[in-house]
């Protein structure tokens, strides 16, 4: 893993060009007056790519939230509420002579 250090300044003017660099692995230190004040890293290893996949794996991770406790194929099959039959008779009586 390559470490590069860039002044804050430096950082400001060429930002995508560090930020390519970060994202093809190498870890850049910011720095401001000689000092380390931060660092750019490469993703984490089974991030997803996206930002939401991102900020609900952050949300597991903190405890906000709980994955399902049983994977599914989708959501649920989808049950009808009355059968077509009863909803059609009972459609006149709610529209009330509409």
């Amino acid at each position: 893993m390559a470490i590069r250090a860039v002044d804050l300044e430096t950082l400001k003017n060429k930002l995508s060009k560090y930020v390519g660099l970060a994202q093809a692995g190498e870890t850049v230190l910011i720095t401001a007056r000689g000092r380390v004040v931060a660092e750019m890293v490469p993703p984490q290893t089974g991030r997803g790519p996206l930002l939401a996949d991102a900020l609900l794996a952050e949300a597991v991770r903190k405890g906000w939230l709980r994955p399902p406790a049983l994977g599914g194929e989708g959501p649920p099959p989808r049950r009808p509420v009355a059968p077509f039959a009863m909803l059609m008779g009972e459609l006149p009586a709610d529209r009330g002579g509409r």
